[in-house]
């Protein structure tokens, strides 16, 4: 494999074009994402095009400067007094791995959500024994969360993408993979789990029955509230869109399930199709409900932009099977991710199944900015820039906390 060099950290043009509506764009890839946007209204101007050099600063930090306050449907709120940061947790991204670098998350924002998180998971659902706190404190969600969303107007807004992510790893975690979780009768806990975001709907004498079920585990009692907290702020299409990809989230860990039942390596390419549903795309889709707005049903529907949404899940997912690579290898039993599907299915050594997948991780990214760029540029609708934007945002803050949460991920020695 070809090593990328220092330009790995660096946006190209078209990189730039997908952040920031830049009309650098693949003529080829353009005609179709114009057929699928609608027309722009004419009351809703072209949006600036900004030099290219700002382009990378003004996506970590979301809009702002003059002209831009309008963009916010929420007031930004004035920022609490900082306080001195922690020298930051640097890590060492994966050599060769494309990626955007983004400057530390606001401190004072990460000191509030995380304290303001770690109360509801006590005080509301009841999410964790004392002897988990150090699994809770170590995931850093705070920084996670406030790296992602750097356009969020408000704590409040940030949060509503924190309890849905900790609610999210709580599935996980208690159903999936190491606080007891097990294949076995896995589809029952999701499906009961699943009626907390997508109520059951049934008759009065079985009713209260469901509505006590919820708070039964940990897990349907964060899903119950963390959704409870979401549509008060989210749109009620916001909302089914985002119960619409917790399903296919769930029908991903049923797929990987099934596998480790029969003890079955997929193919690379099933593989890669499970991590389409089992993945992070519930957390950028809902990029415009924590950012204030919404990005319109019928723009959201667009096939342009369904793929550049699951191009961006895959390519976050990936960065997860490579970072997390040496503590699932030390965990017990066998646990796929995309190097060890690759060593198996293709006869390659751990270290050169490994760095296939850095490839593999490297197109997926490639693929994600050059639809991105088509779209911005064939669909100048601020609300589309903006979630682009916003979703780039995500991509590039799941990268930094996965490179700098050093309490859970090591790199292998392969280079």
């Amino acid at each position: 494999m070809s090593d990328p060099g220092p330009s790995t950290v660096q946006s190209s043009l078209p990189a730039a074009a997908a952040r920031f509506g830049a009309p650098v764009v693949d003529t080829a890839r353009a005609s179709a994402a114009e057929v699928a946007c609608p027309p722009v209204p004419p009351e809703l101007p072209d949006p600036a095009v900004p030099s290219v050099p700002s382009a990378l600063a003004r996506v970590l930090r979301g809009p702002s400067g003059l002209g831009t306050a309008g963009l916010y449907l929420t007031p930004r709120e004035s920022p609490p007094q900082s306080p001195e940061p922690d020298a930051p947790v640097v890590g060492h991204p994966i050599p060769g791995l494309y990626h955007h670098p983004v400057p530390e998350p606001d401190p004072a924002r990460v000191e509030e959500v995380s304290a303001r998180i770690k109360a509801w998971a006590l005080d509301e659902v009841d999410l964790y024994p004392d002897e988990w706190e150090d699994q809770f404190d170590g995931f850093s969600v705070g920084r996670y969360m406030v790296a992602c969303h750097p356009d969020a107007p408000t704590v409040d807004h940030l949060m509503i993408a924190t309890r849905l992510m900790v609610a999210e790893n709580a599935v996980d975690d208690c159903y999936c993979e190491d606080h007891g979780g097990s294949p076995i009768g896995l589809g029952g806990r999701l499906l009961l789990a699943h009626t907390a975001l997508d109520h059951l709907h049934t008759t009065e004498e079985y009713e209260p029955q469901w509505a006590q079920s919820l708070h039964s585990d940990a897990p349907r009692r964060a899903y119950r509230s963390a959704m409870e907290y979401f549509v008060q702020q989210s749109t009620p299409s916001q909302a089914d869109r985002y119960r619409h990809d917790m399903a296919r989230l769930h029908l991903g860990y049923l797929a990987e399930a099934a596998w480790s039942q029969t003890d079955h390596v997929p193919e690379v390419w099933e593989y890669l199709a499970m991590r389409q549903f089992n993945n992070f795309r519930p957390c950028p889709t809902i990029t415009d409900t924590v950012g204030g707005y919404e990005l319109p049903a019928d723009l959201h529907a667009q096939p342009a932009m369904q793929r550049v949404i699951a191009l961006a899940g895959n390519a976050t997912t990936i960065v997860n099977d490579l970072y997390s690579y040496t503590k699932e290898l030390a965990a017990p039993g066998k646990h796929l991710n995309l190097p060890v599907v690759i060593a198996e299915r293709e006869g390659a050594s751990e270290q050169d199944a490994y760095l296939k997948a850095v490839e593999v991780h490297n197109d997926l990214m490639h693929a994600f900015e050059d639809d991105a760029a088509a779209l911005s540029a064939a669909c100048p609708v601020p609300g589309v820039q903006r979630f682009l934007r916003g979703v780039a945002a995500w991509v590039d803050g799941n990268h930094y906390w996965h490179q700098t949460n050093t309490y859970r991920y090591s790199l292998p020695d392969f280079w």
